[in-house]
């Protein structure tokens, strides 16, 4: 990434403009066109630097449920339990950890109950299991924001 594109995603994780035309508003603070900022945003999305572009909601004023999920995967089943798990949109985050729990994931759904049969589910497709939830009993939320610009 150049110093122009560190700038464009500086801009676009501390605040995407909502307006009809956001790629045009990012450019006229940086003083370039709002093709330069698509393009630019879709050459860094292609590099694998940014992995997704979207909104992040508070779920539960929305009434959806959420947990942190973990599950012992053996070392064999591994891909096939991933693939599984990833299958759900409902996942929001997966991740390897260097524990006996070592696979953990954070799943979002309308309600407690469709949780439950999401997690039943991935049991039975990915032969895994049992699927511990860990859900939050108080909530933290953090704002991160990376540097990406130098200085």
């Amino acid at each position: 990434m150049d110093d122009l594109d560190k700038r464009i995603v500086t801009l676009i994780q501390a605040g995407f403009p909502v307006s009809a035309r956001p790629y045009a508003d990012i450019g006229g603070q940086l003083g370039i066109g709002e093709d330069e900022v698509i393009g630019r945003v879709k050459a860094i999305m292609a590099s694998g630097e940014i992995r997704r572009l979207g909104a992040s909601f508070d779920s539960r004023k929305l009434g959806y449920s959420s947990t942190l999920c973990a599950v012992h995967v053996s070392p064999e089943k591994l891909d096939v339990a991933v693939e599984v798990i990833n299958s759900f949109y409902n996942v929001t985050h997966n991740y390897e950890r260097n524990h006996h729990y070592n696979v953990w994931f954070t799943l979002i759904a309308p309600s407690r109950e469709r949780i439950r049969e999401i997690l039943s589910e991935m049991e039975e497709r990915a032969g895994i299991g049992p699927i511990i939830e860990l859900p939050a009993k108080r909530l933290f939320k953090i704002q991160v924001n990376l540097p990406v610009i130098d200085g």
